[in-house]
């Protein structure tokens, strides 16, 4: 059963039960297969797509068109000459392409044939269209080679060859990514190699004394935690994309996730690495040590790098252990201040067993009900705020009555209009299902342009309101994501991109996050998309740092060109606008 919390005449507290919710199991997005293929309007319905220019209305957004996503039709989103970053949005790159980039010939594939095997190196188009399409659709390159590689050493063979011949590679991993950080981008002369760590998936060594995880690259987020749950443990982070996305991506792009608040970031949680430079070296930081005090600890330099400094391969990382209590309470506020308030009264009261604190507004929850089936709001009418806690620990009942007693004083303080307390593991996987299905709802809308963004909590929310009086009443502006640890997940839902519409919202995200000391991303990396944007974040000194490192372990910059780093290290923000 699951209890709701009201209030009566009296100003007493009861609960009331409801059989709103069906069973189903805990939800979770395969980002790639269900997103790409699904809710994808038919050629005959979709305008224009042989007629298309670069100035077309139409701008190639055709929503993932399955019939028409093929190499021929494809051919006809070319920018410029010969350019063929296609793009199935109005967004543009104002990339320069690295001259000194070599050609793939038929020699090179011999080669990578003679050390993968046949099967594993991949000119099939429609695997190809998979892997040089990024799960937003807004970049897809042409690259015509992919590469799958069983173990550290075949990474090391391709990329001293590469190295060797200028040749540029792709890092790929579950390609779950948002902001262009997988995917080719320039390969009109067949240049970029994609290498996906697919097949790199063992897991090494498991310690359960200390909770210790040494696994490949590859292995699926989902998978690693089915193995760790067998074992009394988790996985200290949680994506939507969990079924898709593989652990050395997380780990490359430093992934937050639902459970950072308890957990913290990777970079305390990964132990170790191992991780193959650009010229094939091997660097062997595979430890398995709490403490190594030693000098520089070079792992954090790969951790969030994104692929453009080394390519992971095996990862060390310490998995909490799987605690038996778990609570859910799903909640509804009048405003965004009560949502402020909820939290510091939580990590006040609840303090350690505090697992999560996600918050969504109305214009979130309309989505979701609107274009994902079997989803219900289980506190009608529509409440302006919704709010997500969930607690874990090692006693149900004690863990149980002390989250009550905080929503209950939550409630008479009013903080809370109305509130939910699931009672077993189908009504908590219907309350996860509503806030990890915001994303899907979203691309099932339309077209989306998504900003995720680090702020101080007192003026995450303000940033929604600002952008909806700057755009006014013809787009949706969506906020929601992880108010624990401060990361606005921003928005904007529009029928079908528009230059117009991107040029109200870029730069000023961006200049509005950095006016009030945020960061322009979150947790979702930069790849493509932000590299540009990186002084609104960082310092002109710290990103010719930056630049410095990037020269040293890869000098002639084959790996992942174009991403992370401004394309110019012009110090202005205009210059990255």
């Amino acid at each position: 059963m699951m209890t709701t919390m009201m209030k009566n005449k009296a100003t007493n507290y009861f609960f009331r039960y409801s059989r709103f919710f069906h069973s189903d199991q805990r939800f979770n997005l395969n980002y790639k297969n269900s997103l790409l293929l699904s809710g994808i309007p038919s050629c005959s319905k979709t305008p224009g797509i042989r007629d298309w220019t670069p100035n077309s209305p139409f701008l190639g957004s055709i929503r993932g068109c399955r019939n028409a996503l093929n190499a021929s039709a494809l051919d006809h989103f070319r920018v410029g000459g010969g350019f063929q970053f296609r793009r199935f949005t109005s967004l543009s790159s104002e990339v320069q392409r690295n001259p000194s980039f070599s050609r793939l010939n038929s020699d090179d594939i011999d080669f990578f044939r003679s050390i993968l095997g046949e099967k594993n190196v991949v000119q099939d188009e429609d695997r190809l269209l998979d892997a040089n399409t990024d799960w937003m659709r807004k970049y897809r390159g042409s690259s015509k080679l992919l590469l799958q590689p069983r173990s550290t050493e075949e990474v090391s063979q391709i990329l001293k060859y590469c190295n060797s011949r200028y040749l540029p590679v792709v890092p790929q991993g579950g390609n779950t990514g948002l902001v262009g950080g997988s995917v080719p981008v320039f390969d009109e002369l067949s240049l970029q190699v994609i290498i996906n760590l697919g097949l790199l998936n063992d897991i090494i060594s498991f310690d359960k004394v200390s909770g210790i995880l040494v696994c490949e690259a590859g292995g699926i987020l989902e998978n690693l935690s089915s193995f760790l749950d067998n074992l009394g443990f988790i996985m200290p982070l949680d994506l939507g994309a969990k079924g898709s996305c593989q652990i050395g991506g997380n780990v490359s792009t430093n992934a937050g996730g639902l459970r950072l608040v308890r957990y913290g970031s990777l970079h305390g949680s990964v132990l170790g690495l191992e991780v193959v430079l650009a010229d094939g070296s091997v660097l062997d930081m595979l430890g398995t040590l709490r403490k190594d005090n030693t000098g520089y600890d070079l792992k954090h330099l790969f951790i969030g790098s994104e692929g453009t400094l080394g390519i992971i391969t095996k990862i060390s990382i310490l998995t909490p252990p799987k605690l038996p209590a778990t609570n859910v309470a799903f909640l509804g506020c009048k405003d965004y201040s009560s949502c402020q308030k909820l939290l510091v009264d939580a990590k006040r009261k609840l303090g350690e067993i505090l697992s999560a604190f996600e918050f969504l507004d109305n214009m979130s929850m309309d989505l979701v009900l609107n274009h994902l089936e079997g989803i219900r709001n289980p506190l009608p009418p529509m409440h302006n705020f919704y709010v997500l806690i969930e607690t874990t620990g090692n006693d149900e009942s004690y863990d149980k009555e002390k989250l009550e007693a905080f929503l209950l004083s939550s409630m008479e303080g009013g903080l809370i209009s109305d509130g939910v307390l699931a009672q077993d593991i189908n009504q908590i996987s219907s309350f996860w299902q509503i806030r990890e299905g915001i994303p899907e709802a979203l691309m099932k809308a339309g077209a989306v342009y998504k900003y995720d963004l680090s702020l101080p909590v007192e003026k995450m929310y303000d940033l929604v309101e600002v952008m909806r009086t700057r755009l006014g009443d013809s787009v949706k502006v969506v906020g929601y994501g992880h108010l624990g640890d401060g990361n606005l997940h921003l928005n904007i839902s529009t029928p079908q991109y528009d230059d117009a519409v991107l040029a109200q919202i870029e730069p000023f995200v961006y200049e509005w996050t950095s006016n009030h000391r945020g960061s322009i991303s979150a947790e979702h990396g930069l790849g493509l998309m932000k590299a540009n944007k990186i002084f609104y974040s960082k310092s002109p000194e710290t990103v010719q740092i930056m630049a410095s490192i990037k020269k040293l372990l890869d000098p002639r910059g084959i790996l992942n060109p174009y991403k992370v780093l401004p394309h110019s290290l012009d110090s202005s923000p205009e210059a990255g606008s």
